[in-house]
């Protein structure tokens, strides 16, 4: 079995590995944990300002200098000076300014200083906020509790995670028998100091005794992987590099693992260069990486992923080939009882999705969106692959269908009706056996396993309620706790309930509340909006201590559920992609004035929090609406619509965005790209933009780019803050510590900015 690490919520990416898709919230999207001008204004007739280049200093003689400004209600904040060079890019025809373009090289002297000076007025400003230090001990005593991850079984030996509380990373343990002692298998706190290596990912060999994880650095998505003898604890001398987007896949003889790896960067590239031309390769246990065995490769696609599973009974590789964040991907397969075999091309005409769910000899069962826009299961014979040989095994439904495993001969499908989960259990002709009774309006993950196993595991969790481990019996369908969280958080205070608004076109966007019970509709109640839409991801109920500690502050927490998510398939994902961009931004506004007009608060008390592609959407809303929040969040946010395919791999993301290359898509990047559609003299709302120093998803140039446009457009008094973690990336594997340093200063931001009470000090 191959397990990827849980991102953050917020800009996942999805690499169609087969067997299991890997979901890591932002891999190839921009990521599940974090414009712009109005829709009828002409932004490419009328581009901003270009100054002229005798009025500059040129970015060698940068002064860190302290600017006043000022404000007729109040002092306005001392920003460090930011340079501004005569860098003018022309768009098929569209002169294009970016006086930024230097802080792109985060290597350059002139960025280092510029993000020291930043912080240091960031810091400077947080340190006075007398709620701070009172938050920061509520985070810290809501975080101390104990958490598990998901068992799962491999070879006769139970495996999962747990933290006591504050550890900065959780750790794997390993136990015969769930009545057992475990003992533990890796704990990557021994890694680092600071808490800022990872684990990753993981797979785990067929018999039980061989673990293959992989970890990354300070947040970086580069990973290196290892091999640890599971009976002795010892690492062998395997090491694999230059790896992303990827777990590794075991053989059925356990003497080796497929993994997909890039090229090594070059000096200086490794956290903005382009990743590209990737390769499928084998390694076998024991020899040096250099030996390894190149399986599959497409020099004639550079832009195409690959990602295989062995199959359970070790007779094939299933590969799959995705491009971009595409939900489209090509199936393709190696015999592996037959030495020489060809990959067979299976699944080329990239149609549609296929997730390749299991197999019965050589029948092949994938998940599919083909014809199903909320996706169906179907079988195909790869000894007669023609489409008219294939079967529906489980139609498509009202509902849409997630993830599906295989366990105890049936499938296990898990479903999301408005954004909340369904679990159904069909035989494997499609027959409906039952559906798995779950607590209350949440969300599930789990139930993994081999098509052979009768039990499994699986975690529901809900806006009030930590997530819960429940044991599945597969044969009677009976599910009992397992492992159940003790947090010092009293759920029942709050209410949660999903309301349905009217978009800007009339669409039908669901919403999720969750406040203190007897709320009073005054229009007063500080309240926080949280969105994504994009890539296909959905936003679900989940509990989170910022978010606990948000509702104890006399918050309102409204969670809307955007076109270009995947709530409901795939027509819902492309109703907010390329062209249709701007329906995610309508919905997020439609929410907010929905909140605002219900009473349940203001524009002064609304604040928006989003990251990654969340981050966009928030850039782009503060820019189209800035009278319409009290502040915003912006988290690793993709502010440069222009030029965001130029780093990394943020080229994949084209798929949801398009690029600026293109003739038809560059004016309606152009009109909602946060950094392009900031305007001079206008009065934003309090914002705080957060970003990591090691973010080579989205590089941390989109923050300090908008950062610094917002500084020097920014009219009223409302301060415009960058935060910048050193040793951080994205979201994924950040250490507790860190994680409760930046939720404190969020929380204390907002309690500023919101002109909340400040909280008493308790534990």
């Amino acid at each position: 079995m191959k397990i990827v690490a849980p991102p953050p919520k917020g800009c996942p990416a999805i690499h169609k590995s087969a067997g299991l898709r890997i979901v890591s919230h932002d891999i190839r999207q921009p990521e599940r944990f974090y414009n712009m001008i109005t829709p009828t204004s002409n932004v490419a007739a009328n581009p901003p300002a270009i100054i002229h280049p005798k009025l500059l200093r040129p970015i060698a003689l940068i002064t860190m200098l302290l600017a006043a400004g000022c404000s007729t209600s109040a002092p306005k904040l001392a920003y460090p000076v930011t340079t501004k060079t005569a860098v003018v890019d022309d768009y098929h025809g569209t002169l294009v300014p970016d006086p930024y373009r230097w802080l792109e090289d985060d290597n350059a002297p002139a960025t280092k200083a510029w993000v020291a000076a930043q912080n240091q007025v960031t810091f400077a400003y947080l340190n006075t906020i007398p709620a701070r230090n009172p938050i920061r001990a509520r985070l810290t005593h809501l975080w101390n509790y104990e958490r598990y991850g998901v068992p799962f079984k491999e070879g006769g030996r139970y495996f999962y995670s747990r933290n006591d509380g504050l550890q900065n990373q959780s750790v794997l343990y390993t136990v015969d028998a769930l009545d057992g002692t475990p003992r533990v298998l890796l704990d990557p706190n021994t890694l680092s100091a600071d808490g800022t290596v990872a684990l990753a990912g993981m797979s785990i060999s067929h018999d039980g005794n061989l673990l293959a994880y992989g970890l990354s650095s300070a947040g970086s998505d580069w990973e290196e992987w290892k091999i640890r003898d599971i009976r002795t604890g010892r690492d062998l001398d395997d090491h694999l590099q230059w790896v992303k987007f990827t777990a590794p896949t075991w053989t059925k003889d356990n003497r080796g693992v497929y993994y997909s790896r890039f090229a090594a960067p070059k000096p200086g590239d490794a956290l903005t260069g382009l990743n590209k031309f990737n390769q499928l390769y084998y390694h076998q246990l024991g020899t040096d990486q250099s030996a390894d065995k190149l399986i599959y490769e497409r020099k004639d696609q550079p832009d195409w992923g690959f990602g295989g599973t062995v199959t359970e009974d070790g007779r094939y590789l299933v590969i799959s080939a995705s491009e971009g964040s595409d939900q489209k991907n090509r199936v393709l397969y190696l015999d592996l009882a037959q030495p020489a075999a060809p990959v067979v091309e299976l699944l080329m005409a990239h149609d549609a999705a296929y997730d390749f769910l299991g197999n019965d000899g050589p029948v092949f069962w994938f998940k599919t969106d083909l014809d199903a826009s909320r996706s169906r299961v179907i079988a195909i014979d790869v000894t007669q692959p023609q489409r008219d040989n294939w079967r529906e095994l489980i139609p498509q439904s009202a509902e849409t269908l997630g993830g599906v495993s295989v366990l105890n001969h049936q499938f296990v499908a898990h479903y999301l009706q408005d954004a909340h989960s369904l679990v159904k259990v069909f035989a494997l002709d499609g027959r409906l056996i039952r559906s798995v009774n779950l607590p209350g309006l949440g969300a599930t993950a789990g139930f993994g396993g081999k098509s052979t196993d009768t039990e499994s595991f699986y975690s529901y969790t809900s806006f009030t309620t930590p997530g819960t481990i429940y044991r599945y019996d597969a044969v009677s369908g009976n599910s009992t706790v397992f492992r159940q969280p003790k947090v010092d958080f009293d759920g029942d205070k709050y209410e949660s309930k999903q309301v349905f608004f009217k978009s800007k076109d009339g669409t039908r966007i669901p919403m999720f509340l969750v406040h203190k019970r007897g709320l009073q509709l005054n229009g007063l109640n500080p309240t926080l909006l949280y969105g994504y839409g994009g890539f296909n991801i959905s936003l679900t109920p989940g509990f989170s201590v910022s978010r606990a500690a948000w509702l104890e502050l006399g918050g309102v927490y409204a969670q809307a559920t955007l076109r270009g998510g995947g709530e409901y398939g795939e027509d819902w994902h492309h109703a907010g992609t390329k062209h249709n961009k701007q329906n995610v931004f309508d919905d997020f506004i439609g929410a907010a004035e929905w909140l605002v007009a219900n009473h349940y608060t203001s524009p002064a008390k609304l604040a928006i929090q989003g990251g990654s592609n969340g981050g966009l959407l928030i850039g782009a809303c503060l820019t189209q609406r800035p009278d319409l929040f009290g502040a915003a969040l912006p988290a690793v946010g993709v502010m440069d619509m222009l030029r965001y395919h130029k780093f990394t791999i943020g080229w994949s993301w084209s798929d949801d965005y398009g690029t600026a290359d293109s003739p038809a898509d560059f004016p309606v990047l152009y009109a909602y790209s946060p950094y392009h559609n900031l305007k001079p003299g206008v009065h934003y709302p309090a914002t705080l933009v957060t970003t990591g120093d090691h973010d080579d998803r989205v590089v941390p140039a989109h923050s300090f780019k908008f950062a610094a446009r917002l500084q020097e457009y920014q009219a009223g008094a409302n301060p415009v803050l960058i935060r910048i973690e050193t040793k951080a990336g994205h979201g994924a594997g950040k250490p507790t510590s860190k994680l409760i340093e930046e939720k404190t200063d969020e929380l204390g931001f907002l309690v500023k900015a919101l002109h909340m009470a400040t909280p008493p000090a308790k534990s």
